[in-house]
């Protein structure tokens, strides 16, 4: 990945220079192109990684769920945290977040995981960790991903307000110290996936989160896709 050709929004890339221009990011850069050199196939494809920028601007930001890394088997990472493409099955965690759409708000579960409607309304579908190795899951944990992301939130943090944090397990809540909690809405849960039980079950984060957001004077998300 040369950080110059990477396919990423002006706007982000703007936003995140000097994110682009820290060391970290040039030793990501060089672990991705000696895995991909190696023979290794990394998901997602090199288009998609940036996929959850290029769908909306900064600005556009309204709703941020943070997830921790890609899908790792084949045709599943599409650059958007917990979702598919469509025609892939969709995966045990999104599942349980349907389930607690369907209990929360007006919403008919779908046949496929494509969240990409979601995105283009303002919800931030990122990842904490934008690569992963096939079949290898959490393999490039530790690698320079999470200083840019990390740095992401921060700047949403700073720049905006009233946006809505959706923190979904211990992982994500570890992100809570990036955001100002005087200017933003932070909802903490259960992950989705089943080894959480039914814990994520009852949170009603998605009602909380369009009362949040009209009581700002922002549109609400339609959360059917």
């Amino acid at each position: 990945m040369n950080p110059d050709s990477v396919q990423i929004n002006p706007e982000w890339r703007q936003a995140l220079k000097s994110a682009f221009d820290n060391p970290n990011f040039d030793s990501l850069t060089t672990f991705l192109k000696n895995e991909k050199g190696s023979g290794k196939t990394i998901y997602p494809p090199g288009p998609l990684i940036f996929n959850a920028y290029n769908t909306i601007n900064p600005l556009e930001v309204k709703v941020v769920i943070i997830g921790q890394d890609p899908y790792h088997n084949d045709g599943e990472a599409m650059g958007l945290s917990f979702s598919v493409p469509k025609g892939i099955k969709v995966p045990p965690s999104l599942k349980n977040i349907y389930k607690e759409l369907d209990n929360d708000v007006d919403f008919t579960i779908p046949n496929h995981g494509d969240l990409t409607e979601w995105a283009k309304q303002g919800v931030f579908l990122l990842n904490a960790v934008l690569t992963v190795e096939k079949n290898n899951p959490g393999s490039h944990k530790n690698k320079g991903w999470e200083n840019f992301t990390d740095f992401t939130i921060q700047y949403l943090s700073e720049k905006q307000e009233n946006l809505v944090f959706l923190l979904w397990g211990n992982y994500a809540k570890n992100k809570k110290t990036l955001i100002d909690v005087s200017k933003h809405l932070i909802l903490e849960a259960a992950h989705p996936s089943p080894l959480a039980g039914n814990a994520f079950q009852g949170c009603k984060h998605f009602s909380q989160t369009n009362r949040f957001l009209i009581d700002h004077y922002k549109q609400a998300i339609n959360w059917q896709i």
